[in-house]
C-alpha cells in the first residue's frame, strides 16, 4: 500500500508555529506530511500549482489549510482537490473565525481551531485508508485516555 500522507497549506511563513503544533503530532503518529506556503489572496496561481502537483498523486491524502483574518485559502483549496479539507486557522482576533466557519454554499472545508485536533482528524482520515495509522491514533487516544484515569487515581 502507498503511504497517505496530509498536504499542510500555509497562508504565510507566519504560520510556521501554528504548522509546528500540527506536524508534532503527525510526527508522534508517524503520518507523513509536507509543508507548503501559498496565498490564495496574493499567489492563486502558485497554490493551485500546488494542488495539481498533489491532485496528480494517487495517494490517499487529506489536507490541513493555515490561513487566518480572511480565510480564503481554505475555501479555495476545498474547491479545487478531491481529498478532505481541514482548516485550522491561527486566530490573532475572535471575529477572525468567522471567515473559516461561513463558507459559500457547496464549499466544506472542516473547521477545527486546536492544532493537534487537526491532526488528529486528518490522520483518523487516513487511517480509513491505512489501518496501521487508524491502529496508531487509537493506540495515541488510549494513551491519552489511561493518562487521565491514572491522574484521576492519584487525585483519591
Amino acid at each position: 500500500m502507498s503511504n497517505p500522507f496530509v498536504v499542510i497549506l500555509m497562508g504565510s511563513p507566519a504560520d510556521r508555529d501554528h504548522a509546528g503544533k500540527i506536524t508534532a503530532v503527525l510526527d508522534t503518529l508517524r503520518v507523513e506530511y509536507v509543508v507548503r506556503v501559498g496565498s490564495a489572496h496574493k499567489v492563486p496561481e502558485h497554490v493551485l500549482g500546488i494542488v495539481r502537483e498533489y491532485e496528480a498523486d494517487a495517494r490517499p491524502k487529506a489536507w490541513i489549510t493555515i490561513a487566518g483574518r480572511s480565510n480564503a485559502l481554505s475555501a479555495f483549496v476545498e474547491a479545487a482537490v478531491s481529498a478532505p479539507v481541514i482548516a485550522c486557522p491561527p486566530l490573532s482576533l475572535p471575529e477572525d473565525v468567522w471567515s473559516s466557519l461561513r463558507m459559500p454554499a457547496d464549499v466544506a472545508p472542516l473547521v477545527v481551531l486546536e492544532p493537534a485536533n487537526a491532526a488528529i482528524a486528518a490522520a483518523k482520515i487516513l487511517g480509513l485508508a491505512d489501518p496501521a495509522i487508524a491502529e496508531r491514533v487509537n493506540a495515541y487516544r488510549a494513551a491519552k485516555y489511561e493518562a487521565i484515569v491514572a491522574a484521576d487515581k492519584e487525585g483519591r
